[in-house]
Formats: structure tokens, C-alpha cells, sequence
């Protein structure tokens, strides 16, 4: 992004199309405020944000499930994937045997699917954002999304199921009483899907939150969003309103910042994927040498009286 292009004091910029807002931070203050902001909820009388979050390296990346990289006939790669991890995966005890679950289940050891990673907290997006220092050289991204409003575009029968449950966002359990509800049964099938997909003549997207399969999923506040049309595109989906979602970009220059920042408030790969591995990691990039320019001196409160009594 050029400077030309960059926002200054927290305002958005144009972004990569007409429903795509854009806020470029200049500050680690201004960050936090963009990301944590619009969190009143005038019904709970509590700050909880509307938005869910996803984390990536690089803001030139566009959205894209892991199932879209492989290309070929989606549907058909998606059924053939399902079946076949579900087959070998004999180890794997399962209390649903649903569609949904494996589906989760998949998603989270690095299976294709049409599924995107999001979480509820701003801090572990960001730490996605900066988790490796290979590519401290580009602009990192946040995307949030509103789950409020994008739920207003779910079929009847979705929203009623959210409504009875009192809830935002939807289950394992909760995906299987939809498409019960479109005439399948409660046994693992791709075809389920499909069923999905019916309910609606324009694709629609949805968030649920995966079984607490282990301290990993537990401790990212982690979440999924599926569009029912694995072929549509993120990017153009979302672009429709720009009420929906919102980019921030990370300029290069605040990320070891936002590094250091988020090791003090212990979000980080030690604590985000518990074991040996990810203390390897935290430790090999904490450890690791930078070259991080002086910040201009932040001036004390008494400091600031002062300024503001002379003016």
C-alpha cells in the first residue's frame, strides 16, 4: 500500500473495492482502538463486540479456504476429502459422528475445507498477524467481520434456530438440527452440504464454534466461518455491504511492536498451541534479533497538563 493510500489518525481508506473499508493505524494506541471499538451492546448493557476476527501475515492476501487452493470440481474434492480422513482416521474417538464434527475435526489438522479460521479475540488475530518474523518486511491484516449482521442474511429457518438458542453464533449440534430440519438424518454424510447449500438460492454465511477437541481450540477462542457455497468467493461475498466487515492493516513499521506488546500480555505461541512445539517456537522468535528504530519519547501526563494549559 502506498503512502498515499494510507489513512491517517484512525480514518478509513478506500479499500480493494466498493464495499471494502480499510483503517491503516499509525500507532500501537490507535490499533487497539480500531480493533476493540463499536463494542457497546445496548441490550446486554456490556462491552461485547459484534465482530470476530481473522489474522493474516500479509494484507495483500485475499480470503481463501484451503479447499479453494486445491482447485478442480470443489464439491466433489470436498465429499472425497470428508470421507476418506474420516476412514483412516481410526484413532480419533467421536461423540458425534456427524458430518459437522469431522468436518471441525478436519479443519483443525490442517485438512482442506471450505471453512476459514476466525476467532472472538482481537489479540490472538493479531497474533496471527505477527507470529513469524519472515515477514516483519509487509504489511500484516486483521479482518473483522460482523457475525451480527451477516447472520441477518441467513434463511428463515437459521435465524429461528439462533433465536430459540439465544445465541450469536451456531454449534455442532445446532448445524445438525438445520439440516434435520431439511430432511437428513443424523448419520455422517457429505451430502448434508448439499442440504445446506438448498436452503437458500444465494450463498449465505454462517459461524460456528468447533467441540473443545483440545487446549488449542480452547485457548485461541476460536470459531469457523463457512459460506454454503464452497466455490463463492470471501472477498466478493463480503464486499456486498460494507456495514458487514472492515480491514485493518498492520503497517510493517508497528509490527515487532505489536510483537513485543503481545508476548507481555503472554498471547503467543506458548500459550496459544500449549506443548513443546509451541514453546519452541515462542521461544526462537522472542530470542530472535531485530533491528527496531527508537520510538519518538512519549510525553509524561505532567507533560501534557502543561502543553494543555499553554495553549
Amino acid at each position: 500500500m502506498g503512502q498515499d493510500e494510507q489513512g491517517r489518525g484512525g480514518q478509513p481508506v478506500n479499500g480493494d473495492g466498493p464495499g471494502q473499508e480499510v483503517w491503516v493505524p499509525q500507532s500501537w494506541g490507535e490499533l487497539l482502538d480500531m480493533l476493540f471499538g463499536e463494542a457497546w451492546n445496548p441490550v446486554l448493557h456490556r462491552h461485547r463486540s459484534p465482530y470476530v476476527f481473522h489474522g493474516g501475515h500479509d494484507a495483500a492476501f485475499t480470503l481463501r479456504t484451503s479447499l479453494q487452493g486445491l482447485g478442480g470440481d470443489l464439491r466433489a474434492n470436498e465429499r472425497h476429502l470428508l470421507r476418506n480422513f474420516r476412514k483412516y482416521a481410526r484413532n480419533r474417538p467421536s461423540a458425534d459422528d456427524s458430518l459437522w464434527d469431522w468436518l471441525a475435526v478436519g479443519q483443525h489438522h490442517g485438512l482442506p475445507t471450505r471453512l476459514l479460521d476466525f476467532t472472538f479475540s482481537p489479540l490472538v488475530a493479531l497474533h496471527f498477524a505477527t507470529r513469524d518474523h519472515q515477514h516483519y518486511d509487509h504489511d500484516g491484516a486483521i479482518w473483522m467481520v460482523n457475525h451480527q449482521l451477516t447472520n441477518q442474511r441467513l434463511p428463515a429457518r437459521l435465524q429461528q434456530l439462533l433465536r430459540e438458542e439465544g445465541s450469536d453464533v451456531f454449534t455442532v449440534e445446532l448445524l445438525q438440527q438445520a439440516v434435520d430440519h431439511a430432511g437428513s438424518d443424523r448419520r455422517f454424510t457429505p451430502l448434508a452440504l448439499t442440504t445446506l447449500e438448498q436452503l437458500a438460492p444465494d450463498p449465505f454465511l454462517m459461524f460456528f464454534e468447533p467441540p473443545s477437541l483440545d487446549e488449542r481450540i480452547v485457548q485461541q477462542y476460536a470459531l469457523f466461518g463457512l459460506l454454503s457455497d464452497p466455490t463463492a468467493r470471501w472477498d466478493e461475498w463480503l464486499q456486498a455491504s460494507s456495514q458487514l466487515h472492515r480491514k485493518i492493516i498492520i503497517p510493517a513499521s508497528l509490527k515487532w511492536q505489536v510483537r513485543d506488546h503481545l508476548d507481555q500480555a503472554n498471547v503467543n505461541e506458548r500459550t496459544l498451541f500449549p506443548g513443546l512445539g509451541g514453546l519452541a517456537r515462542w521461544l526462537r522468535l522472542y530470542y530472535s534479533e531485530a533491528e527496531v528504530p527508537e520510538p519518538d519519547r512519549e510525553r509524561s501526563h505532567d507533560e501534557e497538563m502543561e502543553a494543555a494549559e499553554s495553549e
